[in-house]
C-alpha cells in the first residue's frame, strides 16, 4: 500500500557492534546479502517490512526510511512538483526500484516500488 514504511537503513560506523545493539533490543536476527564490495546486513520486523545496516566510513548516519509506492515514477515527479528534491530510481535486481529523496524541510527519505521482474 503506498506510503506504507517498508524498509530502513541503519548507519553504523562498527556494523557488528550495531547488529549486537539491535539483537539485544528487539532480538532482531541479521543475515547478509551479496552485495559486492558492501556489507549490508538486513533483517525482517514484521509483515512486509525489514530493515538493514551497513557500515559508513564518513560522517553519514540514519536511520533511512523508505515507503512504499505503487508508480515510484509518478512519484518521483510529485516529490519535484511539491517542493521537494527527488533523486534517479536504481534497480534492485529481482525485488524492484528504490529512489532516495529530500522533502521541504530537508528530511532524506526513500520511495520503494516492488517489480521482481527488475533485471541486473
Amino acid at each position: 500500500m503506498a506510503g506504507t514504511l517498508v524498509h530502513f537503513e541503519l548507519l553504523a560506523e562498527d556494523a557488528a557492534r550495531a547488529r549486537g545493539f539491535w539483537t539485544g533490543l528487539f532480538g532482531w536476527s541479521f543475515g547478509n546479502t551479496d552485495i559486492p564490495g558492501m556489507e549490508y546486513s538486513t533483517t525482517r520486523t514484521g509483515e512486509g517490512q525489514g530493515g538493514a545496516i551497513y557500515q559508513v566510513d564518513g560522517p553519514e548516519r540514519g536511520p533511512v526510511v523508505y515507503f512504499d509506492t505503487d508508480d515510484i515514477e509518478a512519484s518521483l515527479e510529485q516529490v519535484g512538483e511539491l517542493g521537494g528534491r527527488a533523486g534517479e530510481k536504481h534497480p534492485i535486481p529481482h525485488v524492484g526500484w528504490f529512489a532516495h529523496c529530500t522533502d521541504t524541510e530537508g528530511n532524506d527519505f526513500g520511495l520503494f516500488q516492488s517489480d521482481e521482474s527488475v533485471g541486473a
